[in-house]
């Protein structure tokens, strides 16, 4: 049995992913006046963002099965915070864009490995157990995130927000040096060979179990994505509301995204990780329709907007750890490469998704709900595919 406590640090360690975007998503506009770029120049930084997390993602995964779990996190979070030191002395869009993605890379490890972790302490219903309470944790940061970086607007300037990730990520450095364990012993270590690796990777892309849920991990990624690179011009332009205002709005949706991720743990064993994700796909499916007839039909109404997004996100807790667990089933003895996969595959939809959502940003929801929509069709359409016979 894992101890109690290593679910809360692996939280803590995974936050740095979601609170480099989340805290800075009310800055966009500060960000775009104080150096000159145009509406909508801010999504390039958190499209960069997403293609550095698909470069870290797998490097970082092989690097955590070839010397153990905790060195990459170790030297990928001090890349961070050196890397949100020069993001907070950006001097033009270019410079901010290109230190997120070079933060990304080395902020990626805070993702790869404590999924890499819990597999090798847990499988099947009590990995997803495990999951969900490293989630419960994660999803703190959705909520307080945005809130900081709106109190930090509020009082100085936004390159105050990257000041405080690199000192989060010096924090996180020091925890995962003194008190994460070494779960990876040197006996299931696997040279770094080339030609290896890419042997490995073909092998894991052959495995039908995988591929189908990685497929689903990706749609999934597209659609929160596009949520997390659009509400903020929907929000805070579109609704005129201020960047506290937009904070605790953004700060309701991950409190959804909470409780979902809790009663996933409880219903898991019983219903079975299978059948929760197909009705979590449905689920996810018909709010996305929903905000999509409600943007596309002229119904500007914050209400009627916020339903369908509060309830897409809250399906994502239901989703993400039964997709994570289902994915790494038959990949224990790579546990790290396969994640790493998967992770890649994720983020460069959402770069994706990133650069599309600032090219059809607007003011108002049609561009986000189209993206979200597609996101949660193909979501839908890889879920019947996972459940098909061989």
């Amino acid at each position: 049995m894992p101890p109690t406590w290593l679910p809360w640090l692996l939280g803590l360690l995974t936050v740095i992913g979601p609170a480099s975007i989340d805290m800075y998503l009310p800055a966009f506009g500060a960000i775009e006046r104080s150096l000159g770029a145009p509406a909508g120049g801010a999504q390039i930084t958190l499209a960069s963002y997403f293609a550095g997390l698909a470069i870290g993602q797998m490097t970082q995964g092989t690097l955590s099965d070839r010397f153990g779990r905790r060195r990459p996190i170790i030297v990928g979070t001090l890349i961070y915070a050196l890397a949100s030191v020069g993001a907070a002395l950006s001097p033009s869009i270019g410079w901010l864009a290109a230190f997120r993605a070079l933060s990304a890379i080395g902020g990626a490890a805070g993702t790869i490995v404590p999924r890499a972790v819990v597999r090798d302490m847990a499988t099947g219903p009590a990995a997803a157990v495990m999951m969900s309470q490293l989630m419960l944790v994660l999803g703190v940061a959705p909520i307080l995130a945005p809130t900081l970086g709106s109190v930090v607007l509020a009082a100085a300037s936004w390159r105050w927000i990257f000041w405080i990730l690199a000192g989060y990520a010096l924090l996180c450095c020091v925890l995962a040096g003194t008190v994460l364990p070494e779960t990876l012993p040197p006996a299931r270590r696997i040279a770094l060979h080339p030609g290896q690796q890419l042997a490995r990777y073909a092998s894991i892309l052959r495995e039908p179990v995988f591929v189908t849920h990685a497929a689903m991990a990706c749609c999934a990624s597209f659609a929160f994505f596009s949520y997390l690179g659009g509400s903020s011009p929907v929000f805070i332009r579109g609704f005129q509301l201020s960047p506290l205002q937009f904070a605790m709005i953004f700060g309701l949706c991950s409190i959804g995204l909470i409780g979902s991720t809790q009663i996933n743990a409880r219903v898991v064993p019983r219903l079975g990780t299978s059948r929760v994700l197909r009705l979590g796909a449905r689920a996810h499916l018909c709010a996305t329709l929903l905000l999509a007839v409600v943007a596309f039909s002229g119904l500007h109404v914050f209400v009627l907007v916020l339903l369908p997004v509060f309830v897409a996100v809250s399906c994502m807790g239901y989703l993400n750890p039964n997709i994570i667990v289902g994915a790494l089933t038959h990949q224990g003895h790579n546990a790290g490469s396969a994640s790493a996969v998967m992770g890649t595959g994720q983020f460069l939809l959402g770069a994706v998704g990133g650069l599309l959502v600032g090219r059809f940003t607007d003011g108002t929801p049609r561009g986000m709900a189209a993206l979200m929509l597609t996101g949660s069709i193909g979501l839908v359409v890889t879920d019947w595919l996972r459940t098909r016979p061989t």
